[in-house]
């Protein structure tokens, strides 16, 4: 069965995000409620973190050329960290219309209709968020990964906002309402904080997550009880692609065409538990001292 395209998830995504700015729009418009124009406002970073999301990964997809050797994965960084952006943008929107209506209360209308238009947007959001939380994680997408969180953060936000609309209808307490909404935008800050931090790590070129590490090792351990050595050994992640590097230190009494079938071996077995890994090996005597003085990365 043919995979589906990941660019798939970002047009479902993006009509995601249009259907439940209508509806939130719509809720906002009948009710006049802060914290519903606040949700209605997150929908449109969803749009925009959406629409980055495909044209991130349309180039993410694309193979490795003369100007980018490695591939082009780290363009999913630029998505995640542009989303993490909007979304603090949206806080910062969201605060301020707040504060405004605390400061001058509004009444709110027909509150029973804007929460179940509102409750449908958000049972949309949580259909598919999960979707593209599976399919990020199946296809080591920090892109979907990004959106998926969002669409799923969202879907809290939605549900403390009709909390406190409900609290309203049964308090008349009209403060809940721009109240809730600071909370929503604490919320965000929160989440686009997160997304930028991952954003950031990713293009530092930080170390494979422990969880990959321990596979990697575990590995290299079997072969180490067979008297092989190893040191250098990095490992980075470039959107869903790993890139390992380590140096293999065998007998000098070995040829090289022994030392090579070893090295495939390796190779062959690291990518096994480590799927969509580049792995580069670099062969070395074992009783040569020259071996233990290459370890940085400046030798």
């Amino acid at each position: 069965m043919k995979p589906i395209p990941l660019k798939a998830y970002a047009y479902l995504s993006i009509g995601a995000a249009l259907a439940t700015i209508v509806l939130k729009g719509f809720a906002w418009l009948l009710t006049g409620s802060v914290g519903l124009l606040s949700d209605a406002l997150e929908s449109l970073v969803n749009l925009a973190g959406a629409l980055m999301a495909l044209a991130m990964l349309s180039i993410a997809e694309r193979p490795e050329d003369e100007q980018h050797a490695f591939g082009h994965g780290k363009a999913e960084y630029f998505s995640s960290a542009f989303e993490g952006l909007l979304i603090l943008a949206a806080a910062v929107a969201i605060a301020y219309t707040a504060i405004g209506r605390l400061l001058d209360p509004q009444p709110l209308e027909q509150l029973g209709v804007g929460l179940a238009i509102s409750l449908a947007a958000s049972l949309i959001n949580l259909g598919v968020g999960r979707v593209l939380l599976v399919a990020g994680r199946r296809h080591r997408s920090i892109t979907l990964e990004a959106d998926a969180h969002h669409l799923l953060t969202d879907v809290w936000t939605s549900l403390g906002v009709l909390l406190g609309l409900g609290a309203v209808a049964l308090t008349g307490w009209l403060w809940l309402d721009p109240a809730l909404a600071l909370l929503v935008a604490a919320n965000i800050v929160w989440t686009g904080w997160r997304l930028l931090q991952r954003s950031a790590a990713g293009l530092m070129d930080s170390s494979l997550p422990a969880s990959d590490q321990t596979l990697l090792v575990g590995v290299l351990e079997r072969y180490r009880a067979q008297g092989i050595e190893f040191h250098a050994v990095r490992g980075r992640e470039s959107g869903a692609r790993r890139f390992i590097s380590l140096h293999v230190l065998v007998p000098a009494t070995w040829t090289i065409a022994r030392s090579h079938q070893l090295a495939e071996e390796i190779d062959q077995e690291i990518r096994r538990v480590l799927p969509q890994t580049s792995v580069f090996t670099h062969l070395e005597p074992l009783d040569d001292p020259s071996s233990l003085e290459d370890i940085p990365l400046d030798r």
